[in-house]
């Protein structure tokens, strides 16, 4: 019985029982006592504009389960599996989570309908309803075609209202465009973003925000507007974790530390909505001596909830998200904020620790989120960089510079795996610099550049 069947036969509800009971004991050495997660009820912040009582877990509907396992990164042409869906949409809600984050470009456009689905079957004033215009294509910047992405989103989530409704991926640049002509064509020179405000005095809109990614100037222009009454801002939805807490511009100088964002969000009381708080993925499968120190401290902590804990600690955090995939995930997430064991500052100085030892790591932060596919020439830049990082994350990787005794071992290794990983004609090698993936990146990465890094190291392995 492979995953699926073992999830669909056991029921969703009933997994989710045996694994909480699994994961709610930690055991805190250091201070001698047993600290018990998952114990108590869904951790609530209050939203200062509306009063919305807000689970501290948010649910992204970014990646959802499809009916050949996994989601569609994996298998792409296969149907979300609409059952387990709903059995974990029920379980999250059972269990007090009302915040649902999703997208009209989630899902290859079929997100909104899949949660529609799911929260349909439920009262609406049980849960509020997170998504964006997600106009980033220029092809979707008349106001014509953004209004209709709007009117579609209600039909496809089978409401006559938004809770939450946020400008997409503002600050990042499309085509030959920068970030600040890109930001006019999808908002401004359409009186889009007028209309959402008028769409918000209808009652349409309850909450208007936009989520940050990409040049610092349009977020600080953003709050500048804010700060002159020129637009109010709900809530701000902005990347934070451990490490890019002091970080994110040390490792791309295109991103934003989240201290700054942050703080910016808190002298104005504007509440924050997390994303990213694993750093897709990064945070919860790190070197395993890194883990090895965070198990002697905590050993049946599972290691991405640190990150949870962190990401929801900072006062004026509304909720964090997390795209939960599968079932035990979500069931690990609500364990850590029922309620919230808020990080300590003696464990914040722990996770600095931690993250300036993940930081000299110099792994490419590539999250895996594959906005930068389809490559137009074929190439793999995903699983490249998954390769790449994986060898670094667990001490494999071997170095040219001071070859050890085992490095030929680990040279053959790290290739055999790039071949097994990528297949040859979209490897590194065959990146011809067109520059068409860099805008579609969230994380700013200076994608041509990493490839050449990337390519660079394979060729001195096979020399050497």
């Amino acid at each position: 019985m492979d995953r699926r069947d073992f999830i669909k036969h056991l029921g969703g509800a009933a997994l989710a029982a045996s694994l909480l009971a699994a994961c709610r004991k930690t055991e805190t050495p250091a201070q001698g006592v047993t600290t018990l997660d998952g114990q108590g009820s869904m951790t609530y912040r209050t939203n200062p504009n509306t009063g919305d009582k807000i689970s501290l877990l948010g649910y992204g509907m970014m990646r959802l389960p499809v009916e050949a396992g996994g989601t569609m990164r994996e298998n792409p042409d296969s149907p979300i599996n609409q059952e387990l869906v709903n059995q974990q949409v029920d379980y999250a809600i059972e269990h007090g989570v009302n915040y649902f984050d999703t997208a009209p470009v989630y899902c290859q456009g079929l997100s909104e309908r899949s949660t529609g689905i799911a929260l349909s079957r439920h009262p609406r004033n049980r849960y509020y309803i997170a998504t964006k215009l997600s106009n980033q294509s220029p092809a979707a910047w008349s106001r014509e075609a953004s209004m209709g992405i709007f009117e579609k989103s209600l039909k496809e989530l089978r409401t006559d209202y938004v809770d939450y409704l946020l400008l997409h991926s503002v600050g990042m640049s499309a085509n030959d465009l920068d970030a600040m002509q890109t930001f006019n064509g999808r908002y401004m020179d359409n009186g889009i973003l007028d209309w959402l405000v008028e769409q918000k005095e209808k009652g349409r809109i309850r909450n208007l925000g936009f989520s940050y990614h990409g040049d610092i100037a349009i977020f600080d222009m953003l709050l500048k507007w804010h700060d002159e009454g020129k637009y109010h801002w709900d809530f701000v939805q902005i990347e934070l974790n451990y490490l890019d807490w002091n970080y994110a511009n040390e490792i791309n100088e295109r991103n934003t530390d989240a201290s700054y964002l942050y703080e910016e969000l808190r002298k104005r009381n504007i509440p924050a909505v997390i994303m990213e708080p694993l750093l897709g993925g990064r945070l919860g499968t790190l070197p395993e001596f890194i883990v090895k120190r965070m198990q002697e401290r905590e050993p049946e902590t599972p290691v991405a909830r640190w990150a949870f804990r962190y990401a929801g600690t900072p006062e004026g955090v509304l909720t964090v998200l997390s795209g939960m995939s599968y079932t035990e995930h979500l069931v690990q997430n609500v364990a850590t904020y029922s309620p919230l064991r808020p990080i300590t500052p003696e464990e914040n100085d722990f996770l600095m620790q931690i993250a300036d030892e993940v930081y000299n790591l110099k792994s490419i932060p590539c999250t895996t989120c594959s906005y930068c596919m389809p490559c137009p020439y074929g190439l793999n830049i995903p699983a490249i960089f998954s390769h790449y990082n994986k060898c670094i994350n667990e001490g494999s990787m071997p170095n040219p510079e001071h070859p050890g005794s085992h490095y030929n071992k680990l040279r053959r290794a790290f290739l055999i795996g790039y071949d097994r990983s990528v297949p040859k004609l979209r490897q590194a090698s065959h990146c011809i610099g067109c520059n068409q993936c860099v805008s579609h990146c969230p994380q700013r990465i200076d994608i041509p550049a990493e490839m050449r890094r990337v390519d660079e190291f394979v060729e001195q392995l096979k020399r050497s």
